[in-house]
């Protein structure tokens, strides 16, 4: 006869009442020294036939209070399966992240898949027996995630599988956390626990697709970029650090910082602006580059103008030659002559040498996947150890505005995609040049009513002003050119003047010495014959006396 669902309920109601009079006695009665021999064979009784394999990850490990970074990625990881499955979710705003984190509550269950292979991952947390006070609620509940899979793979899980799921999860935490723009402190001693670098919030919007360059030069940046944040096995290959230098350089107003603002929103990475003017030495340089973080972009804006870094290679010249290019930098470089006067009062000692490591010395390793990138606006004047390839990958020039650049704006600024007044726009941009920060400027409408046709015809008359400007300044650099010419010329005129007089003068001295030692000479000859023809004369006389 088969028993009724009563009956068969009061059967399985008394077996666990006898089980749970069996425990009490067992753990009032029997002497301590056995139980820990029976668990521990009990276990391996259980682990004999129990086929699963689990794997504990607890919130916090040991004594520590900083969250196990295992338990946060894995926390991550599980987020959107945690929503798709989980009935009762946790929701929790992370520290630096953008996004809601949904995770499972305790004694929740999701299911995973890798490779065919079905996981289950449980959301658990232990609670200690003694009571006790705490301004840590760890301490009274200790979260932990639980794996369980079959035994047989063991192997992908342990080698492969928790490897997914730790690079997965860090890298979702990096997409989605609030990326910061970092600036080193001036080095005056940074006191207790204070630290290197102070940041804010990174929100600047610019992307390559605002960004006003030509379209076929963009591509080629971003492709190199997003080609250098999937190589990290390739760098490790070919035995190279995971880094890449920019140089970034042309006239001022061309877009150098933009382009920066560019990159790390592409990539999601942090930016750390590097001030060497604040730095003491090449020692707490390279403080500052251990210090930062993987996933970042290191920038030294105007770095001809940061240091005088740029001539410690220099063979020695001659005075004239010194001179000469002194010259020309003062007259080039108007800075260059504010930098010659701070001179005296520069604390930073930083070196050459030292920020040719911190580009790519050892030290440049630690951290990986970090860009580097310098801009200046003339780049004629850096020492090329410090931009040759290896150090700067990539060289990049942001020119004046062209046509292509122009139509970018012309969609950011106007939403305009073509004008009759195109034609003239690009006549004068290519006959003239103008920065694409004066041409976004033009272009920007400066009262609520102004439509593009407007703004169009304000940045024409700007290229005109512009090019008229510039045949004006040509003219009087011509004419400064020619004047200084003709002024050399007659300094050259005088001077060989100045030459032939003084050789006329030396040849008329010359002759009259000349002349008057002409009249000695005859005087002299006359003199001698006077005296030779008496002499002879009376020898004659004598002589005939004698012979007579």
């Amino acid at each position: 006869m088969i028993p009724s669902m009563a009956e068969m309920m009061t059967q399985v109601g008394s077996a666990i009442a006898g089980l749970m009079v069996a425990y009490a006695m067992f753990q009032n009665y029997f002497p301590y020294e056995l139980r820990g021999p029976i668990r521990r064979y009990s276990q391996k009784l259980i682990n004999f036939f129990y086929p699963y394999i689990q794997i504990s990850f607890p919130e916090y490990h040991g004594d520590g209070f900083a969250r196990s970074n295992a338990f946060t990625a894995i926390e991550r990881y599980l987020n959107a399966n945690s929503t798709t499955q989980a009935k009762r979710l946790k929701a929790n705003v992370v520290r630096d992240s953008e996004a809601i984190v949904l995770t499972m509550a305790n004694h929740e269950e999701v299911t995973d898949e890798y490779q065919g292979i079905k996981l289950r991952w449980a959301s658990s947390e232990t609670t200690p027996n003694r009571q006790s006070i705490s301004f840590y609620p760890r301490e009274d509940e200790k979260r932990y995630f639980r794996l369980t899979f079959h035994r047989k793979h063991r192997d992908v899980i342990t080698t492969n599988y928790l490897k997914h799921v730790l690079n997965e999860g860090k890298a979702i935490t990096v997409k989605e956390r609030r990326r910061k723009l970092y600036t080193n402190n001036k080095s005056e001693g940074y006191g207790y626990r204070r630290s290197m670098w102070s940041h804010v919030l990174f929100e600047h919007p610019a992307t390559f697709d605002t960004l006003a360059m030509d379209p076929d030069k963009k591509l080629d940046i971003i492709n190199d970029l997003l080609n250098f944040s999937k190589s990290k096995d390739y760098y490790a290959k070919i035995g190279k650090a995971w880094k890449r230098g920019y140089l970034l350089y042309g006239p001022p107003g061309t877009g150098k910082s933009t382009m920066i603002a560019a990159m790390a929103n592409l990539l999601k990475y942090d930016i750390y602006d590097v001030e060497l003017t604040a730095v003491k030495d090449n020692t707490e340089l390279r403080k500052l580059l251990i210090d930062t973080s993987s996933k970042s972009i290191v920038v030294i804006e105007d770095i001809d103008c940061s240091l005088d870094l740029t001539g410690q290679r220099e063979k020695k010249k001659d005075n004239k030659e010194e001179e000469n290019d002194k010259k020309k930098d003062d007259e080039k470089d108007a800075v260059k002559e504010k930098m010659k006067k701070m001179e005296e009062n520069k604390t930073s000692q930083v070196t050459l040498s030292g920020l040719l490591n911190f580009i790519d010395g050892l030290w440049s390793a630690c951290a990986g996947e970090r860009i580097i990138v310098f801009t200046t606006n003339y780049v004629e004047k850096l020492d090329p150890a410090l931009i040759r390839r290896g150090r700067m990958d990539k060289h990049i020039e942001l020119a004046y505005c062209g046509f292509e650049a122009f139509k970018v704006l012309a969609k950011n600024y106007l939403d305009v995609d073509w004008h009759d007044l195109f034609g003239t726009i690009k006549r004068l941009l290519e006959e003239t040049k103008m920065t694409p920060a004066d041409v976004a400027e033009n272009l920007m409408p400066k009262l609520g009513g102004e439509d593009g046709e407007t703004c169009l015809m304000r940045l024409i008359k700007a290229l005109e002003e512009a090019k008229e400007e510039a045949r004006v300044k040509a003219e009087e650099e011509e004419k400064q050119k020619a004047e200084k010419l003709a002024k050399e010329e007659q300094e050259n005129k005088k001077e060989k003047e100045k030459e032939n007089d003084n050789l006329a003068n030396g040849v008329k001295e010359n002759g009259e010495v000349n002349e008057a030692k002409t009249d000695n000479l005859e005087n002299g000859v006359k003199e001698n014959g006077e005296v030779n023809t008496d002499k002879l004369e009376n020898g004659v006389k004598e002589n005939g006396v004698a012979t007579k």
